[in-house]
C-alpha cells in the first residue's frame, strides 16, 4: 500500500489518573490501558479522515514473537482503523512501553514515561533495513515527525534522520511537529535534536509555547515570522488550544478560531490536529481552510476519555464544522 502519510515513534499504553489534582506517589485509581503513542493518535486520527496512514514502531512479544497484552491492545485498534502495521514491530524480550498521566484542574499534564528500557526504545535506522519495510517509501505524500519520538534515544533520533533522507530523496513533503517533553529531553539538547527537522520541514506544528521555546521569541506573532524566515513555501501552523489556531505562510496568514466543546480529556488533541490539517492540506486545501478543519478534529478529540476514543472519523468533522 503506498502511504499518504508516514511516521514512526513511540508505541505505547497510557494509564491515566482517575482524578485530577493527584500526584503520582499517591495511591489512587488509574483507568487504562488505552492505545496511545504521539505518531500512532496521529496515523489512526489520519486513517478516519481518509488517509492511508502507517506509522513505525516496537511493541513487546512473548517468546513465541506474538504481542504482549499491551501490545496487542494498540495492534488491534491500529487494526480496526485500517491504519498499515507491516511497520509495527514486536520484538521478544521487550515489553510494550507504557506512558502514566495525571492531571492538574486546569488540565496540565504530568507524565511518568517507561519507553527508553522498552520495546520502544528500541528505535534504530537499522530497522529500514528488515524486508518488512521494503518500498515503506515508494509514493509517499508526507513524512510526519515529532519531538517526543525523537526524544526517545539517540537511536530513534538516528532513526528519524534517516527517515528524513528518505522521504526527501522520495520527493516527500514534511512535516514536524515538536510535541516537546521535558521529561524526555532538557530545551538546549531538544534545540539542537529539533534543528534538522525544523530547516527541512514544509509544514510546522508548534504549540504557542513551543514556538517561543525553540526560537527564544518573546511572542507568538515573533515566534511565527521566525520560523518562516528564508523559507517562502513553508506552512507554519501555531495551536493555542481552545482558542484556535494562527497561521503563518506566504500564500495567507490569520487567526482560525477554535470550537467550543466540552473536554473530558485533552490527550492527543494536537496529534489530532496535525492529522487533520496534513489531510487537508494534502488534497489541496489552502492553509487557513486546512486550519479550521484541524480545529475541528482537535476539539471533537477531548470530548472522549482516552487518546484515540475521540479522533473523529470524516463525515463527524464535517458535520460538527457545519453546525457550528
Amino acid at each position: 500500500m503506498r502511504l499518504d502519510v508516514l511516521t514512526f515513534g513511540e508505541a505505547l499504553v497510557e494509564v491515566m489518573r482517575a482524578e485530577r489534582e493527584v500526584s503520582f506517589d499517591v495511591p489512587g485509581i488509574f483507568w487504562g490501558p488505552y492505545p496511545s503513542g504521539a505518531p500512532f493518535i496521529f496515523a489512526v486520527q489520519a486513517a478516519r479522515l481518509g488517509a492511508r496512514a502507517g506509522a513505525l514502531g516496537c511493541i513487546g512479544a512473548q517468546s513465541d514473537g506474538t504481542p504482549d497484552a499491551f501490545g496487542r491492545c494498540l495492534l488491534d485498534q491500529l487494526i480496526r482503523d485500517g491504519v498499515e502495521t507491516r511497520c509495527v514491530l514486536a520484538l521478544p524480550g521487550y515489553t510494550t512501553g507504557v506512558a502514566f498521566i495525571a492531571y492538574d484542574s486546569a488540565g496540565g499534564r504530568d507524565y511518568v514515561f517507561h519507553l527508553r528500557h522498552a520495546a520502544a526504545g528500541q528505535l534504530n535506522p537499522a530497522l529500514l533495513a528488515l524486508p518488512a519495510l521494503d518500498g515503506l517509501f515508494d509514493g509517499l505524500k508526507c513524512l510526519h515527525l515529532t519531538g517526543s519520538s525523537l526524544s526517545i534515544n539517540e537511536g530513534a533520533l538516528a532513526l528519524g534522520r534517516a527517515m528524513l533522507e528518505r522521504a526527501q530523496s522520495a520527493g516527500a513533503k514534511i512535516s514536524f511537529d515538536p510535541n516537546y517533553r521535558p521529561q524526555l529531553l532538557d530545551l538546549e539538547r531538544a534545540r539542537a535534536a529539533f534543528a534538522p527537522f525544523i530547516a527541512a520541514a514544509d509544514v510546522l506544528l508548534p504549540t504557542a509555547e513551543e514556538a517561543m521555546l525553540l526560537t527564544g521569541a518573546p511572542t507568538m506573532d515573533a515566534a511565527g515570522a521566525a520560523l518562516t524566515a528564508g523559507s517562502a513555501g513553508r506552512v507554519v501552523v501555531i495551536s493555542e488550544g481552545e482558542r484556535g489556531c494562527t497561521v503563518y505562510s506566504a500564500a495567507e496568514t490569520g487567526h482560525v478560531p477554535g470550537f467550543a466543546v466540552e473536554e473530558v480529556d485533552p490527550t492527543g488533541a494536537g496529534d489530532c490536529f496535525d492529522a487533520g490539517f496534513l489531510v487537508r492540506w494534502l488534497a489541496g486545501d489552502p492553509p487557513l481552510e486546512a486550519a479550521r478543519y484541524a480545529n475541528g478534529c482537535g476539539a471533537l478529540a477531548v470530548t472522549a476519555r482516552g487518546p484515540m476514543a475521540g479522533a473523529p472519523h470524516y463525515n463527524v468533522v464535517e458535520a460538527f464544522i457545519k453546525g457550528q
